[in-house]
């Protein structure tokens, strides 16, 4: 933040937590002091100073600033009779340049700063600086000592986004930037103009080195010496820095909140179609920070649940008493890493078979979780060993899991019996786990959590629950029992 400070050339800098209409509840993604802070509470500004930040709240949001503020963020616990502005000023010396927003702060209070060096900005820079901060994230030249002894064409825009460290969230589902990237010892050129890239690659004399998997036929052919060689980005980019971690971290627990906020939806209404559900969903992940969602959601209801890839969404299929609903949904934060996670609710008393496929689904995610396996294909086979053949007329026909990073879906790690599973699965690889059972003629149950290997042990990004009234406990043996109490019940 002292960076953002000195490129303004201020000495402070006023965080309002509304918009430009001075609404009470703006969406957060619009709210600068959630963005910077992680505190979603409708009232409570921050400030910027040389020392640190500071977020100032009153005694409604004590314990939930505690719970969601971000590390390093200094909390400011206003008690009865406390003015937050007073409070304020007492951090801030009169003759040093305090900015304020001008669009997000009343003329009223304003006017309240009188004798303040005040300095007006017309735009808001915190996010800004936040978009610009994603580059931070991967440092991947520098911090994972990336050598590219020759010249090198990247065409994988992942690759690109990763190395570069840059974001773009103007297409919905995408993080990664439309660019390709072509290094060598002299020089690194980032090409977003196609024509120029061809250019470029048509009159380039040397050799090139290219993974024919990512580049593409016509780029291939205007290469004059070009030398095949498989990417070592995907390896490098698949073991997450400790910030691409943290980030993780804090995009999931937003993801969290806005599953948790859909299923209250679907708890508390009535007559919902599978559409009216996507929709709430979207608009709970824009609520909580999202800048997109990371792929369309599927929203899945009774028999549509049994298609692991049902996307139609439909307006026509609609939740009664006693339906399951299949969610499997994630978004982009700052960071542009993708999350992704699938739950399965159900609208009133589920049936004894509802909560047998379920807790055999359950059991299968909490010894996968808690395996000491250390490659995909282990993992994926003690999964179909507990869910094969465990129910007549329900099976598992898809791999256990997939590497998630900038992309919803990378490689490595996997965790299936392709043979890109047999690799280990390395401490900072980033994946999913979720098992499922389906019969088309009934309904599916799949269960995923997002998770990251960490001191060579498998930990969980989500602490998402489920959902205690599907679960038959007595079908649950007391290790997995034990393994269970790590997530809530809902």
């Amino acid at each position: 933040m002292n960076k953002l400070l000195r490129n303004l050339n201020l000495d402070y800098l006023l965080i309002c937590c509304t918009n430009e209409y001075l609404v009470e509840y703006p969406l957060l993604s619009e709210n600068a002091r959630y963005v910077l802070t992680g505190f979603s509470g409708s009232t409570g500004d921050a400030l910027i100073t040389n020392d640190g930040i500071y977020l100032f709240v009153d005694g409604r949001y004590h314990t939930q600033a505690d719970n969601e503020a971000k590390v390093g963020v200094k909390v400011v616990k206003l008690r009865i009779g406390q003015n937050q502005d007073d409070e304020i000023k007492k951090l801030i010396d009169p003759n040093k340049k305090l900015g304020i927003v001008a669009k997000k702060v009343s003329q009223s209070r304003l006017e309240k700063f009188s004798g303040y060096n005040i300095r007006l900005l017309d735009c808001d820079p915190v996010n800004d600086f936040v978009e610009e901060h994603s580059k931070d994230y991967s440092k991947a030249f520098v911090e994972k000592n990336i050598i590219f002894e020759k010249a090198t064409y990247i065409s994988n825009l992942e690759e690109v986004s990763y190395l570069t460290g840059l974001r773009d969230f103007s297409k919905d589902c995408s993080a990664k930037i439309w660019a390709t990237l072509f290094i060598d010892k002299d020089q690194k050129v980032l090409f977003k103009d196609k024509s120029n890239c061809y250019a470029f690659l048509k009159n380039y004399e040397g050799e090139i080195v290219v993974d024919k998997n990512s580049i593409n036929a016509y780029e291939y052919s205007l290469i004059k010496n070009p030398v095949h060689n498989f990417s070592k980005v995907k390896k490098i980019m698949s073991i997450k820095s400790s910030d691409e971690l943290d980030a993780y971290k804090y995009a999931f627990k937003r993801t969290d909140l806005a599953l948790k906020a859909t299923r209250e939806y679907i708890l508390s209404n009535d007559n919902l179609s599978e559409y009216d559900i996507s929709e709430r969903l979207r608009e709970e992940f824009i609520n909580y920070g999202a800048k997109s969602l990371s792929f369309n959601s599927i929203v899945a209801i009774d028999k549509n649940s049994a298609l692991a890839h049902y996307s139609k969404n439909s307006k026509d299929e609609i939740l009664k008493d006693g339906s399951l609903v299949l969610i499997d949904c994630g978004a982009y934060y700052e960071s542009g890493l993708a999350t992704d996670i699938t739950r399965v609710f159900v609208k009133g008393s589920p049936s004894e078979m509802q909560k047998r496929v379920y807790t055999m689904v359950l059991k299968a995610f909490l010894n996968s979780y808690n395996s000491n396996k250390e490659t995909g294909f282990e993992i994926d086979t003690l999964a179909h060993s507990i869910l094969d053949n465990a129910i007549d007329g329900f099976t598992f026909g898809h791999g256990l899991g997939h590497g998630i990073g900038i992309n919803v879906h990378e490689a490595p790690p996997n965790l299936s019996q392709n043979e890109i599973a047999k690799a280990k699965i390395e401490n900072g690889m980033t994946f999913t786990i979720e098992p499922g059972l389906y019969n088309p003629n009934s309904f599916g149950v799949r269960l995923e959590n997002s998770c990251y290997k960490c001191n060579d042990k498998i930990c969980s990004f989500t602490s998402m629950g489920y959902e205690k009234k599907l679960i038959d406990f007595d079908m649950l043996n007391e290790q997995e029992k034990i393994w269970l109490k790590e997530f809530e019940l809902l």
